[in-house]
């Protein structure tokens, strides 16, 4: 068995965004991400090979579709599924917390 707590374990500089596996059974993989400020590098699109289930927990972020012109902005609660294949990327995370997601890549 293993336990945690999305909300511990957090270092009090991030000057990189967290990834970290928490679940990983067959083809589906679940990560905590915790950004402070972070965003996608300019010009770049995550295009993944699989479908992504995200869930905003904590704080708050923008994120974009490369097809809509403007970026859907997360708050605690709020989750979107992302297709295979989507481009799409983090336009900004709140700098003044840290803003915490669930992914749930399947």
């Amino acid at each position: 068995m293993k336990n945690g707590h999305l909300f511990q374990h957090i270092p009090a500089e991030l000057p990189e965004e967290i990834s970290e596996s928490l679940l990983t059974a067959g083809n589906v993989r679940i990560e905590r991400i915790v950004s402070k400020g972070h965003r996608s590098p300019r010009d770049f699109w995550y295009e993944q090979q699989q479908n992504e289930w995200v869930l905003l927990l904590k704080g708050e972020a923008g994120l974009r579709f490369e097809q809509d012109a403007q970026a859907v902005h997360l708050t605690p609660g709020m989750y979107v599924n992302i297709p295979a294949h989507a481009r799409h990327r983090v336009e900004w995370t709140s700098a003044s917390e840290e803003t915490v997601w669930l992914a749930v890549f399947y």
